[in-house]
């Protein structure tokens, strides 16, 4: 099993947990293949809404990863994101800021959101653990 740190809006996120799937990277399925069911998987959202409005820097969706292979839907327009299916968690949405210097990809590091412009990193259980612990209440 792996940690997963998924970066999306706010608004985009909601959309995904109400309707019990993930996508990551505008809708691209390479990064959905390194993803595994049973994996775990947390969202962190920079934003409210994509490109908008005052930083929201909160993690805002945790979840586990179900059966099943990445899959494409139809959202009009001709954009065919790729998904996967999560059983989302109850947790409440917190913000980054008190845990930068517990998390291992943060600590230390002045630029840590520097790393997230991939769309998806791999985190330590230390770290997923840190963050549960947070968005439990």
């Amino acid at each position: 099993m792996k940690n997963w740190l998924a970066v999306a809006s706010a608004e985009h996120v909601r959309l995904g947990r109400t309707n019990g799937f993930m996508q990551v990277c505008h809708g691209k399925s390479v990064p959905l293949r390194r993803i595994l069911p049973g994996d775990r998987v947390v969202y962190y959202s920079p934003t409210e809404k994509m490109g908008e409005g005052p930083p929201l820097r909160s993690f805002t969706a945790l979840g586990w990863v179900q059966e099943g292979l990445p899959y494409q839907a139809d959202m009009g327009g001709g954009f065919l994101p790729w998904r996967r299916d999560v059983q989302w968690q109850d947790a409440r949405e917190v913000p980054i800021t008190p845990l930068l210097d517990t998390l291992e990809f943060t600590r230390g590091k002045k630029n840590w959101g520097y790393q997230l412009r991939f769309g998806l990193i791999e985190i330590s259980e230390h770290d997923m653990q840190c963050i549960a612990t947070a968005m439990a209440g």
